[in-house]
Order: structure tokens, then sequence, then C-alpha cells
């Protein structure tokens, strides 16, 4: 095994910008694939987004906290987790700023998104609840743990649903976008192909993912950066970047859904990185061995998730710079966010 500890700065600066690139790679022929299966398995593109394109591109986040954990680094695990979701919704923002034609969250409003938002806030708070009551394990896990995976598995069966039997739907505009299969995906054709073509690039990303925390630990253990700050800020935007680059090249392929789908559905996969990292860390309740920093991140996450969630609700066409408002609110919120990691 590559011992990186005994790498000079600039191999290390050198291997982790080349596992970044496969990722980000991997996630750009991800995106494609996961348009296809999901005309060719009638899923849809919001839960296609949010279950299978979300949990693909958060697998090298995942691998960075678990191995973060493992090594008794909590700070690191916790701040990448909801570090990574902060990331995550900002991109819907960057996204807003390049579709044109509306405010993005107002053409691809679904009520899928929107439960899966709503979803996404009580997961997150679920951790806070373990922070304010005592330090109860099990085997080293806390109950909330247990909580977060089966609220997700739970919220999942929901989502379906939600998507099967809408009880209302958005009101119809000549902004609102409609989730139709492509011409070119033709619905009888086989999914086998595209799903194991989908399942090695998710294998590049894990294995990326590994690379770039082991790195973001030598950045941490040699020049006595916080934990939180490597987390939240550098390998958790990093790692998010898989999203960012799907995000883009959903909207650019005219698959809004699929876009705001792909970032809630992966944020809320991306809470069970708390739970991952819970059993991983050995030294007892992952969320009582945090920072005080690392819980501003996990409030940064929430307000960032019901900023995004009013956005969907309001339905505005245009705000400042012809962008919706809660894309300028997220905006600032991380901005905010990111000014206080550097100062703390």
């Amino acid at each position: 095994m590559l011992d990186f500890g005994g790498l000079s700065l600039t191999l290390l600066i050198l291997i982790f910008a080349v596992a970044a690139g496969a990722v980000i790679l991997s996630s750009i022929k991800a995106t494609g694939l996961a348009d296809v299966i999901a005309d060719r398995t009638a899923m849809g593109e919001a839960l296609v987004g949010g279950v299978i394109l979300g949990g693909a591109t958060s697998l090298a986040g995942v691998v960075v906290s678990v191995n973060a954990a493992l090594s008794g680094e909590a700070s690191f695990a916790f701040s990448n987790a909801v570090g990574g979701i902060a990331a995550q919704t900002l991109f819907l923002a960057i996204a807003d700023t390049l579709h044109k034609k509306a405010n993005l969250e107002h053409a691809a409003a679904e009520p899928q998104s929107l439960f899966q938002a709503i979803l996404l806030i009580i997961l997150l708070a679920l951790p806070l609840c373990a922070l304010a009551g005592p330090e109860l394990t099990f085997w080293s896990v806390h109950p909330v743990s247990i909580l977060i995976l089966v609220g997700y598995i739970y919220g999942l069966r929901l989502s379906v649903s939600v998507r099967d039997l809408p009880m209302w739907k958005p009101v119809e505009t000549t902004a609102t976008h409609h989730d139709e299969p492509d011409a070119e995906n033709d619905p009888e054709a086989s999914v086998m192909r595209p799903a194991l073509i989908f399942l090695g690039l998710v294998a590049i990303m894990g294995t990326g993912g590994w690379v770039i925390g082991q790195i973001g630990g030598q950045f941490i253990s040699r020049f006595g950066l916080q934990a939180s700050l490597v987390g939240a800020v550098m390998t958790a935007f990093v790692t998010s970047l898989p999203e960012f680059v799907t995000t883009l090249t959903a909207v650019r392929r005219g698959s809004l859904q699929l876009a705001v789908g792909g970032i809630i559905g992966g944020n809320t996969f991306d809470t069970l990185f708390l739970v991952a990292s819970d059993v991983a860390y050995r030294e007892g309740s992952l969320y009582h061995a945090i920072t005080q920093t690392d819980l501003y991140w996990l409030g940064t996450g929430l307000l960032m998730t019901a900023i995004l969630l009013a956005g969907l609700i309001l339905r505005q066409r245009e705000g400042p710079g012809r962008i919706g408002i809660e894309s300028v609110m997220l905006f600032g919120a991380y901005g905010t966010a990111v000014l206080l990691a550097f100062l703390a």
C-alpha cells in the first residue's frame, strides 16, 4: 500500500489533483448514464438523481469520512459530511446563474424534491439532538445513527409514493420543465449495459475518495491545520465536485429535475456519512467528539437546505440578476461559513 507519509508535498498535491480529476471525469459520464437509466426503468429523473446518481457521486465523500473516523479523526469525519452538504447546496445556486430561461427552482419544481428536502432537514436535526443529549452508545454507536439510517430508508419509501401517487402538483407555467424521456433513449432497451458501466465509474469515484482522504489527513498532520477546516472546506468541496459537474451537465442537457433531485438526494444520502463514521469511530459517540466549528457547519447545512426548500415552494421566476432570491441567500450563507472557518 502506498505510504503517503513519505511523499513530498509536490507529489501529494499532484496525486490529489489526479484523484480529483478521476472523480470528476467519472461523474460526467455517470450523469449521462443516470439519465439513460431513468428513461429505461421509468423511475424518473428526480428519483434516479436523488438515489442512484446522488449516492454514486457521494461515494468519494463516504470513503473520506469513514477513513477519517477509523483513524480517530472525529472532527475531520463529521465536518467532511456536513461541509459537503453545504457545498453541494451552493452548487444549485451556481447552476441557477447558468440557467437563463427561468429560475432553476421554479422550472424544476416537483413534489419529490420538496419531500426529500424536508427529509434532509429531519435527518440533519437528529445529530443536533444527539449533541444535546447524553453520550449514550451501544458498541460505541450512538442510537441517533440508527435513527438516521431508519429514517433515510423509510424516507425513500415515502419518496416513491410521492412520485407514484402525488397528492398535489406545482402550478403549470410557461417556464415549468417536464421530465420527459430523451428521444434517443429507447425505454424498451436493456438497462444492463449502462448499469454495469455506471458501477465501474462508481468504483473509480470510491478509489479517488480514498486517495483524497489520505492526503487530507496528511495536510492536517503536516501543517497543523484544523481538522474541521480541512474536512468542511477542502476535502468536502473536492469530493463534492462530482455533484457540481453532474448538476451543470444535467442543466446543460435540460434534465432539470435530475439536477435538483441529484443535489437534494445526494445531500440526504450524505447524512449516512455520519452513520458510517459513527460506526467506524471506536472511541465512543462521534457526535460528542466534534468541535464547535463542526456544529456551525451542521447549522449551515440546515440553514441552506431550508432556504432551498423555501425557494422551491416560492418558485420565483426571476430575482436579483435574473436568479432566484434563494440563490443569493445561499451564496451569502456559504460565503459567511467559509469566512468564519478561516477566522476560527
